[in-house]
């Protein structure tokens, strides 16, 4: 009995790395689709996301089976109350992949992104990516370390962010406001789908340890006293 109920808490593990590995590739062809006006791509995008949708669901039905059946304790609870907060991050997570997907649809056969704004939304694009991919990782691992290692990854996409306001503040804006509306709706949705990953990450780190990144962080960044 015992060795069925931790094959069901392994399986819950496993459905939130699927379900990581599947919004990292959305993002991933939502920004193909956004940049290059594909339309079909866009449409996969929007419709694969229901799969993320049933991942949680049935994930959220065998927590709840779990919470019923086992009244679990001590770690095993934290297991499972940590799992149903990391698939919400990763539901939301398709959402905002789907939200670039549907943002290239609305504005198709054009791009809703200026050529010179290609780069900049490109590498936004990649980041969250690998990004959603390192916080699949750190599901599987369970890897401290590689966990906090996230939020310091995801300075890299604040910068971008404040580049992409940058040049919607510029004087020499060109593109209207229509384009500075869906850039700046673009530039939001990458953020959010990057806070999501760290916060991932983190609550990987309370699983294991019991503590939340944020304490770990801030003892680490002080002195032993006396120094």
């Amino acid at each position: 009995m015992r060795d069925a109920y931790h094959e069901e808490l392994d399986s819950i593990g496993e459905a939130l790395v699927e379900m990581a590995r599947l919004v990292g590739s959305a993002i991933g062809r939502a920004t193909t689709a956004m940049l290059d006006a594909d339309l079909k791509l866009a449409e996969s995008v929007i419709a694969a996301d229901q799969k993320v949708d049933d991942l949680q669901h049935d994930l959220e039905a065998r927590a709840i089976a779990l919470l019923a059946r086992q009244q679990p304790v001590a770690t095993d609870l934290r297991i499972v109350v940590t799992s149903l907060r990391m698939s919400a991050d990763l539901e939301r997570s398709g959402d905002l992949a789907q939200h670039v997907a549907k943002l290239a649809r609305l504005r198709f056969p054009a791009s809703a992104v200026p050529h010179d704004l290609h780069a900049t939304i490109l590498e936004m694009g990649q980041l969250a990516q690998r990004l959603m991919a390192k916080a699949a990782e750190v599901i599987t691992t369970k890897d401290v370390d590689l966990a906090l290692q996230l939020e310091h990854d995801d300075d890299e996409m604040d910068l971008l962010h404040r580049t992409l306001f940058q040049h919607l503040m510029d004087d020499r804006w060109k593109h209207g406001i229509e384009t500075a509306v869906d850039v700046t709706l673009l530039g939001r949705y990458y953020e959010r789908f990057a806070d999501h990953a760290v916060s991932v990450a983190k609550r990987v780190v309370y699983l294991v340890t019991g503590e939340h990144a944020d304490e770990i962080q801030a003892a680490a960044a002080t002195p032993p006293q006396g120094e």
